[in-house]
């Protein structure tokens, strides 16, 4: 299992898929997965990715295969998350990636590449919002005083098949689907998800937009109830250089709901950068 180890900080796992010529020396994609989820909810994207790229998949500190060996209520900030990325950019000797986030993973890419321009080479957005809206943080919490008192109260998987239905996924999403997702969430510590609710609770990325200087490309649904189109034009209005592609559907889970579409997207968006060619001669 990768680990970084980190004398007093958090040790972070991190998956890598190389499928790539091994005299080409490809460059890399980094995935990073959103709140209460882990590197796993990528696995649909990795075909499209790694036959051009190396695929790099941490686990944002004490999710997934990453440790608890810290205090969830203390040490989830953006400061850490930002040494956390730089520590693993250090520690696999990447210069610079493409990065690609989701949900709040996509807030953490917009905060690295205004901070540190230098290490990131394109940022791809996937359902990536500049903020949460009220509306939407009563929505997390499926009828109790907050979505802490939720987690704690029901536990992430049941919250997490209570919340499947209300932004996630359409009606008549496959069951086995439904299930897949509500299970996987529900390996989170939910100390952890709640110290991140409340960074989330008021964290926003507006104030870093003017200072993004990479490529940006934004996966977004059609009317989003997360990613709304108000905070579509904020995004707009603050990246010098960003690109919208509206993908086929309300709901936020774009990443799980449209993996072949939207790991296409973000690989020829990519490989223009580049200058490289992804696809077989």
């Amino acid at each position: 299992m990768p680990l970084i180890e980190r004398k007093g900080k958090p040790a972070l796992h991190y998956r890598v898929d190389d499928f790539t010529d091994p005299w080409k020396n490809a460059p890399t994609i980094l995935l990073q997965h959103g709140f209460g989820r882990s590197s796993q909810f990528w696995y649909s994207w990795v075909p499209y990715l790694s036959r051009f790229y190396k695929v790099v998949r941490p686990d944002l500190r004490g999710l997934g295969l990453s440790p608890v060996d810290f205090n969830p209520a203390t040490d989830i900030t953006v400061e850490n998350y930002l040494d956390d990325m730089t520590a693993l950019l250090d520690a696999l000797g990447l210069e610079s990636v493409h990065y690609c986030g989701e949900s709040f993973g996509g807030i953490l890419g917009m905060v690295l590449a205004a901070e540190h321009p230098a290490r990131v080479r394109t940022l791809s957005l996937v359902s990536a919002p500049v903020s949460l809206n009220q509306k939407h943080q009563e929505t997390f919490a499926v009828g109790f005083k907050s979505r802490e008192d939720a987690l704690r109260s029901i536990g992430a998987v049941k919250w997490a098949a209570l919340t499947n239905g209300t932004t996630r996924f359409p009606p008549g999403t496959d069951p086995g689907l439904l299930d897949w997702y509500a299970n996987e969430m529900g390996k989170s510590d939910v100390e952890v998800m709640c110290g991140l609710y409340g960074l989330l609770r008021h964290a926003s990325a507006l104030s870093f937009l003017p200072k993004i200087k990479a490529p940006v490309l934004g996966l977004y649904p059609t009317g989003g109830p997360i990613t709304s189109r108000e905070q579509e034009e904020q995004l707009a209005a603050g990246i010098p250089q960003m690109k919208f592609v509206h993908v086929p559907t309300a709901f936020h889970s774009v990443l799980t709901l449209l993996p072949a579409t939207c790991a296409t997207q973000v690989l020829h968006f990519a490989a223009a950068h580049d200058g490289t060619a992804c696809r077989e001669q």
